[in-house]
């Protein structure tokens, strides 16, 4: 977004920074961040201030000045111009100075994360708290066999191809076949059915964006490494539909009267997993390519709690309806992301890795990206002129990971998979044949 010279992009809250610094700084060091950032950004904001003020107050002098040169005439007028070209160049150093500001006060406010929400657990990755677990995960032992892992069984079933995607797009790349194909678009539509029956509206989204949308939403900040580049086009790929749909209203006014605004994106998703080395490399459970639907939403910033238990709750019946045992997580501080104020993750049992892993996320990102991306609405409260920042939150409701805890999960004795009941009708199946088993 653009803004006009010497004017402070509105990209953090800046009156609730200056009333209440000691709140942010507090945020700052949930995260793991350092809070002197905030007081860097209140003395960059100071000197813009002034700097604007000084620029805005020898600019009115120019202007009156202006009158009267245009009243005098004669060899009197000749030193009043003079004196106006010496008032003009002052007007254009100060303006200078005052862009110079904002360019120095919006570079500082850009490195400011999202205020994190209070009840938020503070410290790293491994400092979430779990809030519920749901369902049992079966005994395999006393059903007389070992689980075998997702590869394993997705090899034997013929529902994926590492091998040639590897030989055809590198390592991390894969195909789905047969089977594995229909359990993708069985879960995906079920996915975007359960939405639209919430009220969602399909969207199918661009998978490419540019720099402004990409750096609105808050994705090439500390985990910019994750983001696929093309600098031929000056275009990103996404990693979620959430990049493509926040900005979708950007630079906008919508109405949010009725309600929020819900959309359901569809879409390929693209992660170059930096720093993965080593990590998960069976299978396809980290890869760079994968599809998912997720859910984003447009909210007052009085609904955004709300908005964001009932994502929580979608996510949840979901993995119920494919019948996954799960517990739900609070997010750490630190591992929120820049634009999330608070993050709860549901997290499958995987037990060939006797342990929960993430299947969604869910984050209250408040105005963060709002502001960022100029996604107003009318305030409210005020006389239908004034505008306001809205909130914007995201959840995934499925995506191509859960076919490695549904694989895991749901096989049997013999190799072959059961089909959970909710995915039946769309597959046209009620149980995935391994081939060594003949069927």
């Amino acid at each position: 977004m653009s803004y006009p010279p010497g004017i402070l992009a509105v990209v953090i809250d800046l009156k609730t920074l200056r009333e209440d610094p000691a709140a942010a700084k507090e945020s700052q060091r949930a995260r793991g961040e350092d809070p002197a950032l905030v007081d860097q950004i209140l003395e960059a904001d100071r000197r813009h201030r002034a700097a604007l003020g000084s620029f805005e107050t020898k600019r009115a002098a120019q202007r009156e000045f202006g009158k009267e040169v245009a009243k005098a005439k004669g060899e009197a007028k000749a030193a009043l111009v003079a004196r106006a070209r010496s008032l003009a160049e002052e007007v254009k150093s100060l303006q200078s100075a005052a862009d110079a500001a904002a360019s120095h006060a919006n570079l500082l406010s850009l490195r400011l994360p999202n205020l994190v929400e209070p009840g938020a657990p503070s410290g790293g990755e491994e400092d979430f708290v779990v809030l519920r677990t749901e369902g049992t995960p079966r005994d395999f032992a006393a059903e007389g066999f070992l689980p075998q892992p997702h590869d394993a069984i997705g090899q034997g079933i013929a529902a994926f191809d590492t091998e040639r995607g590897a030989k055809v797009s590198g390592s991390r790349f894969y195909y789905l076949t047969g089977v594995g194909a229909r359990l993708e678009l069985a879960l995906l539509n079920l996915a975007m059915r359960r939405a639209v029956a919430a009220g969602f509206t399909p969207m199918i989204t661009p998978t490419l964006v540019k720099p402004s949308i990409m750096s609105g939403t808050g994705f090439l900040g500390a985990h910019a490494d994750e983001v696929y580049y093309l600098p031929a086009d000056d275009l990103y790929l996404t990693g979620t539909s959430e990049v493509a749909l926040a900005g979708y209203h950007s630079g906008e006014i919508l109405d949010l009267a009725e309600g929020p605004q819900r959309l359901a994106g569809w879409s390929a998703c693209y992660r170059r997993e930096a720093g993965s080395y080593g990590k998960d490399t069976r299978g396809i459970f980290r890869v760079h390519q994968f599809h998912k639907v997720e859910m984003f939403v447009f909210a007052r910033q009085e609904d955004a709690h709300r908005e964001h238990e009932r994502l929580l709750a979608f996510e949840e019946e979901m993995l119920r309806l494919v019948e996954l045992p799960y517990r739900v997580i609070d997010v750490a501080a630190g591992d929120l992301g820049s634009s999330a104020a608070r993050k709860f993750d549901c997290e499958a049992w995987i037990p060939t890795q006797a342990r929960y892993r993430e299947m969604t996320s869910t984050s209250n990102c408040t105005t963060f990206q709002a502001r960022r991306l100029a996604v107003r609405e009318r305030d409210p409260g005020g006389d239908g002129t004034a505008t306001r920042p809205v909130a914007t939150l995201n959840g995934t409701l499925a995506t191509t990971r859960w076919i490695v805890a549904i694989l895991e999960n749901h096989q049997r004795r013999d190799g072959s998979v059961t089909v959970p009941e909710a995915l039946r009708a769309e597959i046209g199946l009620d149980i995935l044949p391994s081939m060594a088993a003949g069927a």
